[in-house]
């Protein structure tokens, strides 16, 4: 009988294991469906084109692709699809950066000139390795440069000759003094990697970090080259997509030159859990928070740390990530020590919502609520006027605008506007702007669009009345006052200069929440007013009267709001037609 007993217990101890481990995997199954159904989602609605590795306690548990790598050749995206990175390339450039620390050839607090003595010594002699490293060197970013992508983004450069695109450039502020993204500090790391080395960047990224870690699927993108399951770029316009423009690779160079595959980014996310790479206390340093970037966000060497959100949940987890966009292709990387967890997106269409995936697959992964994507009110109603007409297709948007099951983006209204415009199909663009303008009161660009489907029409008066409304909205709107002119319009009275003294500006200064994790801070330098949105570079902000302020870099508008007691409580961001409204925090 105690023989039996036994024999029992044990038996009924298996049991309770077998229905845990069947337990177990109905839920892990469950989780993958779920991610499968979001991200199938995302490409059923045009907003996700790509390839996917979501990986739990260090094991990958989905991997796939969506959409196509080439349209022209229905080629697939697969696990294995080659992806320009973009920046996510600044956490190899940062991790070189620290193996020659390491090795005792680079000091990461001595000025640049120690290492390039033909640099500006007026800059370079206050600017640190770690200063480029964390964005707080203060050199302009000459992806911000006005015209940068018309004028300069083709043609081929030598690391030193486009150093001298900015290094002569006035710092923007104090190195060290504040964060302000700059591909042009990342973009000198990289010639320092050169200098110091006697190596290409590129030999040193093999050399160092590819070869150890067999990523035989990474490297950098030269034009040139014959890659197998390189993926296409493309850019969406109106609803169709078309070839992003070419961009020569010299030019993103050190701060996000590279292509590689989710599968190759899981073996760098595994090895940055090991002294592989770099030994442990270097690998420390390599992800130590250091100056606040945005919100609860700092900037580490090449990675933004912080916590973001799982799912719609108010619970969060600490994250070590990076997003990139490069024409055609935005990615995102985002690693979660605390359960071993990567999820990697690489997008060959332009700008999907990544981050927003991101904190949904995140959400699944940790059994919360997440939000589920939506479809384009835009892409909808291009369809049903391209099919039945304008009549249609207005009575199509006003039936879906308000819909929860889609999205109503101006900027996407906007484009398809525009591209009946470019079809000869004048009146019904006109009728599409006004649809905008109903929708988005407050848009300087709706009328001016507007504006300029009345003038295609010969309603130069109503155009004139649309331009007029725009450039009052946007006064740094040079376009639509270019087109007022041509319309034979007096603009004296648009033209002027509003000036706002100091102690009024100081009232303005402080960091505004728009929503969690977005912060708009607000500076001023002598008698300019500057703003800084999470994860953007500083800009200056103009005065169209003493609380209303405009950007001359895109089509964007603060107002600062007084409470009952007088004093600036919060501001409001008018952009897209949107209003967000973001309360004083500090």
């Amino acid at each position: 009988m105690k023989s039996n007993s036994n024999y029992s217990i044990y038996k009924n101890g298996i049991f309770i294991l077998f229905l845990i481990l069947i337990s177990n995997i109905s839920f892990a199954q469950t989780k993958v469906e779920q991610i499968e159904e979001l991200l199938s989602t995302y490409e059923e609605y045009g907003k996700f084109n790509g390839s996917v590795l979501v990986s739990d306690q260090g094991k990958v548990i989905y991997k796939k692709g969506f959409g196509m790598a080439n349209m022209e050749w229905d080629i697939p995206n697969e696990a294995n699809t080659k992806h320009r990175l973009g920046s996510i390339t600044k956490q190899f450039t940062a991790m070189l950066i620290l193996q020659l620390v390491a090795e005792g050839k680079l000091d990461l607090q001595a000025p640049i000139t120690t290492y390039l003595p033909d640099y500006p010594k007026t800059s370079g002699d206050i600017i640190t390795i770690h200063h480029l490293l964390t964005h707080t060197s203060g050199i302009p970013n000459y992806t911000a440069f006005p015209k940068f992508m018309d004028d300069e983004s083709r043609n081929p450069y030598t690391p030193e000759e486009f150093v001298g695109k900015f290094a002569d450039k006035e710092l923007e502020f104090t190195p060290g003094e504040k964060f302000s993204y700059s591909n042009s500090g990342y973009f000198l790391l990289g010639v320092l990697i050169e200098k110091v080395s006697g190596k290409s960047y590129e030999e040193m990224l093999q050399d160092k970090i590819f070869d150890p870690l067999n990523m035989t699927d990474t490297g950098y993108d030269n034009h040139g080259d014959i890659l197998k399951n390189r993926a296409t770029g493309y850019e969406k316009q109106g609803g169709k997509y078309v070839n992003s423009k070419y961009l020569d690779m010299t030019i993103p160079y050190s701060a996000g030159s590279m292509y590689s595959t989710v599968d190759d980014l899981y073996k760098w996310d595994q090895a940055l859990y090991t002294t592989t790479l770099l030994p442990k206390e270097y690998m420390t340093m390599y992800f130590k928070p250091n100056i606040s970037a945005f919100g609860n966000t700092h900037y580490a060497y090449g990675w933004a740390v912080g916590y973001d959100k799982i799912g719609s949940s108010k619970d969060s987890i600490y994250t070590i990530s990076h997003g990139g966009g490069i024409n055609g292709f935005n990615t995102n990387i985002s690693r979660a020590t605390s359960d071993k967890s990567l999820v990697v997106l690489l997008n060959n269409t332009g700008g999907a919502p990544l981050n927003e995936m991101t904190i949904a697959i995140r959400g699944i992964m940790h059994g919360k609520d997440y939000n589920r994507p939506k479809k384009s009110v835009a892409d909808a109603v291009l369809l049903v006027i391209k099919e039945k007409g304008i009549d249609a297709g207005i009575s199509h948007y006003n039936s879906i605008k308000d819909s929860e099951a889609y999205n109503l983006s101006e900027r996407e209204m906007n484009n398809i506007g525009y591209q009946l415009m470019g079809s000869d199909k004048v009146e019904e663009a006109s009728k599409v702007f006004q649809l905008i303008i109903t929708e988005f009161p407050t848009s300087s660009n709706a009328y001016d669009s507007f504006g300029e489907s009345l003038m295609k029409l010969g309603k130069n008066e109503l155009a004139i009345k649309n331009y007029r409304k725009s450039v009052t909205l946007n006064p740094n709107n040079q376009g639509g006052i270019n087109a007022l002119k041509k319309l034979g319009d007096d603009v004296s009275d648009l033209i002027k200069e509003v000036k706002v003294s100091n102690a009024v500006l100081d009232t303005y200064i402080g960091k505004y929440e728009l929503q969690p994790g977005f912060i708009i801070t607000v500076s001023r330098e002598g008698n300019q007013l500057k703003t800084q949105a999470t994860g953007q570079p500083i800009v200056d902000i103009f005065p169209k009267s003493e609380n209303e302020f405009y950007l001359k870099v895109v089509d964007a508008q603060l107002t600062f709001n007084k409470n009952d007691a007088g004093n600036i409580d919060s501001l409001t961001l008018f952009q897209g037609g949107r209003e967000m409204k973001g309360r004083r925090i500090d």
